[in-house]
């Protein structure tokens, strides 16, 4: 019999964290953070990273377990996501993974297996170069040219996936959207049930700039200044971090903080149509819609009888 594995995601700013408290606390669950940003310790505000309050009792992991200076990436996350499962499981409780980064899920859900990377021939290190001296957007018009479709998931700012998705084409002569499809095939080693919350664009939207003003209320900036002031690079994985780029380039003098505000809210809005559109491409997902089922009681009952359904609860 297959292990059973709950997931729930969904857009930014959706509300995962308290039907996820609700649903771990019914279920003597254990939450396996599946976020980018929140595995890096000092950076609480800008990630809207989980409070110990928020947490009410229920264990969570993955959060707060890297320096700012580390990098972290899927495959990382496969690893250390499938340690902690076996973990939890060992200890009689169900695995709950939350969080909005789409890939990282898929990678354990489906047991995926990364393309390999060979520094050999310093392909690398040559988009490196050019991306010094050209910048993001032209790396990413590179590779809009190599794989349109990879390069419409992938936004310009995120460099180091384009670059990587270019090497890999140079590498192997294979898109990374051909890559991902063929792993997207493979058969799960789970029982799972994969939630996806989500609402009215415009209420999503509404949240989002509202989250966003409560950040810069809290600090925003301030946390953004001590990280800079730590010496931190803003060619860091984690100083690319939404909220964190914006804020680093207002306090560097380039732009104002009405424009930082601005790219920021529309950026995030961005995000959260991105990440629709992985989920709606996953495969055997359900989707939770908040503005359909009118509350956020209706929705956990909901989830409830699905995992009735699919035999990951018995009550």
């Amino acid at each position: 019999m297959k292990d059973n594995l709950i997931i729930l995601t969904g857009p930014t700013a959706v509300g995962k964290t308290a039907l996820s408290i609700r649903l771990a606390k019914a279920l003597n669950a254990e939450i396996i953070s599946a976020d980018s940003m929140q595995v890096y310790r000092r950076m609480n505000i800008g990630t809207a990273k989980i409070t110990k309050e928020e947490m009410d009792g229920v264990t969570h992991h993955l959060i707060d377990i890297l320096e700012p200076k580390e990098s972290f990436n899927a495959f990382l996350f496969k690893e250390l996501a499938c340690k902690v499962i076996k973990e939890i499981q060992s200890r009689g409780h169900v695995p709950l993974i939350v969080g909005g980064t789409g890939f990282y899920i898929q990678t354990v859900l489906y047991d995926i297996e990364f393309a390999d990377s060979d520094e050999e021939y310093g392909i690398r290190s040559e988009l490196m170069k050019l991306y010094e001296e050209q910048g993001a957007q032209y790396m990413h018009d590179m590779l809009e040219q190599i794989d349109p479709q990879y390069a419409a998931e992938v936004h310009y700012n995120n460099v180091k996936k384009v670059i990587r998705a270019i090497e890999f084409y140079k590498q192997t002569g294979e898109r990374m959207s051909e890559h991902n499809a063929c792993q997207r095939q493979r058969s799960s080693p789970y029982n799972f049930a994969y939630f996806v919350l989500n609402d009215d664009r415009q209420i999503l939207y509404d949240r989002i700039d509202k989250r966003i003003d409560r950040m810069l209320e809290e600090g925003l900036v301030d946390e953004v200044r001590s990280l800079m002031a730590e010496g931190l690079d803003r060619s860091l994985v984690s100083m690319q971090g939404l909220g964190y780029k914006e804020i680093a380039s207002y306090l560097s003098g380039e732009i104002s903080m009405e424009e930082a505000v601005y790219i920021l809210k529309r950026d995030t809005r961005h995000f959260a149509k991105r990440q629709l559109t992985w989920f709606r491409r996953e495969k055997e997902v359900t989707f939770v819609e908040l503005d359909k089922l009118q509350s956020k009681d209706a929705a956990f009952e909901f989830m409830i009888e699905c995992l009735r359904q699919k035999k990951i609860i018995d009550k």
